[in-house]
């Protein structure tokens, strides 16, 4: 009993870490974003032409799509506004990114592996589910609690 006392407690005092655990969060995504994002708009003939090596389709659609929901992603999550929203396309992207780049060198970060992207995954499909917490222009205009 008295563990589960202890625990009750515990837990009860952890979840004011929620909000700032959000935060943190969104703010860890947008920077992660944000160098790719500019990486592609600073040279998007050249990111087109990748895509194309890659074997993409509508490679220079694509590039635009990319870069264009990256950069918006960074604005959102950055803002916490639309959050649930923009991480699905942002979700696609990492999607894509493993599918194309990431998969054939395996696991590992330091081997360009898809083991960022799918960190980023998860802390998208967190964000998806928790919302943006208390310090987000999401629960500013849409009471969202989380």
């Amino acid at each position: 009993m008295q563990l589960r006392r202890f625990y009750a407690e515990y837990s009860r005092a952890a979840g004011y870490l929620k909000s700032p655990s959000l935060l943190f969060m969104r703010l860890i995504l947008a920077h992660g974003f944000y160098e790719p994002a500019m990486m592609k708009w600073n040279d998007i003939a050249a990111v087109s032409e990748w895509f194309a090596s890659l074997g993409m389709p509508m490679p220079t659609l694509n590039a635009y799509m990319a870069a264009a929901t990256e950069l918006i992603g960074v604005v959102l999550l950055t803002l916490g506004f639309m959050t649930r929203f923009i991480a699905l396309p942002l979700i696609v992207v990492m999607v894509v990114a493993i599918a194309t780049v990431h998969l054939p060198h395996g696991f590992s970060a330091g081997n360009n592996g898809f083991e960022i992207p799918l960190y980023y995954m998860i802390m998208l499909f967190a964000l998806m589910a928790h919302g943006a917490g208390r310090f987000s222009l999401d629960r500013r205009l849409f009471g969202e609690d989380a």
